[in-house]
């Protein structure tokens, strides 16, 4: 298993330097496509895209501890906690184009339950990152695991990927899934199941 580190957040003073580097690359990138910079609907184009790409990848700043450590309760439920259906947008590393979807996070508690928000939080931190969908469904996995050392985890992504629908095999209405079984959810065939059934089952 991969640890997984998180980092801690940049310093405030690190940014706008970056942020100005960012728009002077794009600024280039422009000009190499054969447009104008300087053109009124183009002149503030590298700043705004600066500040996309910042927040598009806010999930290398956050401090994943700080995030979970306030929230984790200790208690006797034992049975299944899911988190169904949420919405994520992330980038992918290769075209650095958008996959987006749903995620679908499930964990079978031993000792301590996590609460509920956060777990929205961690698909976010691990989202907005330069991702692929497979190590992106195995670090929400594992992180989870790493923190709460419940009896067993379980995490289905189902995406859309523009780097396959825009261009390239220009592949339409092809979703993605992924998973990633840890524990019981891996050894446990019943569980797995029901954790399966709750996915595809109609929302509430």
């Amino acid at each position: 298993m991969t640890r997984i580190r998180s980092k801690p957040p940049r310093r405030a003073d690190a940014a706008e330097p970056a942020l100005s580097r960012m728009e002077s690359h794009v600024r280039d990138v422009l000009q190499d496509l054969g447009e104008d910079p300087r053109r009124e609907g183009l002149v503030k184009t590298p700043h705004r895209v600066a500040k996309a790409w910042r927040e598009l990848t806010s999930g290398y700043r956050v401090d994943v501890d700080a995030l979970i450590n306030g929230a984790l309760f200790t208690e006797s439920y034992n049975e299944m906690v899911l988190v169904r259906d949420i919405s994520f947008y992330s980038l992918c590393e290769h075209h650095m184009l958008p996959f987006f979807g749903r995620a679908h996070v499930a964990y079978l508690p031993h000792k301590k339950i996590v609460g509920l928000s956060k777990i929205p939080k961690l698909v976010e931190v691990f989202a907005r990152r330069l991702q692929v969908q497979e190590r992106m469904t195995l670090q929400i996995a594992e992180i989870i695991e790493e923190k709460l050392k419940p009896k067993g985890v379980a995490v289905v992504l189902e995406a859309r990927h523009l780097c396959m629908e825009m261009r390239g095999a220009e592949s339409h209405h092809s979703p993605t899934t992924t998973s990633c079984m840890l524990g019981v959810f891996q050894r446990d065939a019943r569980t797995r199941k029901e954790f399966l059934e709750l996915v595809r089952a109609r929302p509430i």
